[in-house]
């Protein structure tokens, strides 16, 4: 593993370089974007060669790694393991068994040249009609959260990340994007804060995915209180915290409220009335709104 003096690099950045990693490479099946290094992956960062700072590869997913099974100019076909999915696992009640199965997909992950698994999804069980309940663990936060928290060691023991998703109350895919959940504090606790909480503390995930969907009137994306507050402040979280694909509707405010990294970058390209973010977040930097400090805690 390479070893970064990182007050170092950087120092050594300009404002456009450390802007660059706060938001994805772009929308890689478009025209006009990076050809992606792992077929099928859901997307990757910018590198910055000249510090050796290299892009990383994001891929799907929580029942097994997500691939394109052909090359150009390649005769073999490439598969990964297609696990059972969480719900499955979870009615085990065994964690053992969930962190061999992570250790297996994490495996996987590093040898198809990914970094960072796009799983565990452990949001909860609310309502029998959510398209992605299969996705995740149970109805049970207690339960969720030691599950996702077996796995994420299992993942990380490979030497690549884990990413806990979809922080928080995303328990629908109906107008996923746009509905606004409110809840209390109590019941966002022990319900649906409570899996995260458990999985963080005691496998440390590299990464964590914020949600489409509002909390209370706000973006999860966008929500500091949320993102740093609990997130960080309460449990210690020091790794990275990433937007799901298209989240949010202001780059800047993300980045003000404790996003780090905006994905898949150049948005704009799918939603046309948006602009892009790096413009945003320049644009927010030029107005005093984010600082030097917050540019290089997020880079």
């Amino acid at each position: 593993m390479v070893e970064f003096d990182i007050e170092r690099v950087i120092s050594e950045m300009t404002i456009d370089e450390k802007i660059s990693l706060l938001v994805g490479a772009g929308v890689l099946w478009l025209p006009d974007n990076p050809a992606p290094r792992v077929k099928g992956e859901a997307g990757e960062t910018r590198p910055i060669e000249k510090l050796g700072i290299p892009g990383m590869v994001l891929a799907d997913g929580p029942a097994g790694l997500r691939i394109d099974p052909e090359r150009e100019n390649d005769e073999n076909k490439y598969h990964a393991t297609a696990f059972p999915i969480e719900t499955m696992l979870a009615s085990t009640w065994n964690r053992n068994l969930l962190r061999k199965v992570g250790e297996a997909m994490g495996e996987e992950v590093k040898e198809y040249g990914v970094d960072i698994l796009l799983a565990p999804a452990i949001n909860i069980h609310r309502n029998p009609l959510c398209g992605r309940n299969f996705e995740y663990y149970s109805e049970d936060p207690l339960l969720t959260g030691e599950m996702a928290a077996s796995f994420v060691e299992g993942v990380q023991s490979q030497g690549v990340g884990a990413c806990l998703k979809h922080f928080v109350v995303n328990e629908q895919e109906t107008n996923r994007m746009t509905v606004d959940t409110i809840v209390s504090e109590r019941a966002l606790r022990e319900i649906y804060l409570k899996p995260f909480e458990i999985a963080i503390k005691k496998a440390k995930p590299w990464t964590v995915m914020s949600s489409y969907n509002k909390l209370n009137g706000k973006y999860t994306s966008q929500n500091k209180w949320l993102l740093k507050d609990v997130l960080r402040d309460e449990w210690g979280f020091d790794g990275l915290v990433m937007t799901d694909w298209f989240a949010g509707d202001n780059a800047a405010e993300q980045i003000k409220s404790w996003n780090d990294l905006l994905m898949p970058g150049n948005t704009y390209q799918i939603f046309k009335h948006r602009r892009p973010e790096i413009e945003e977040i320049k644009e927010a930097y030029e107005r005093g709104e984010i600082t030097d400090e917050m540019l290089n805690e997020r880079v």
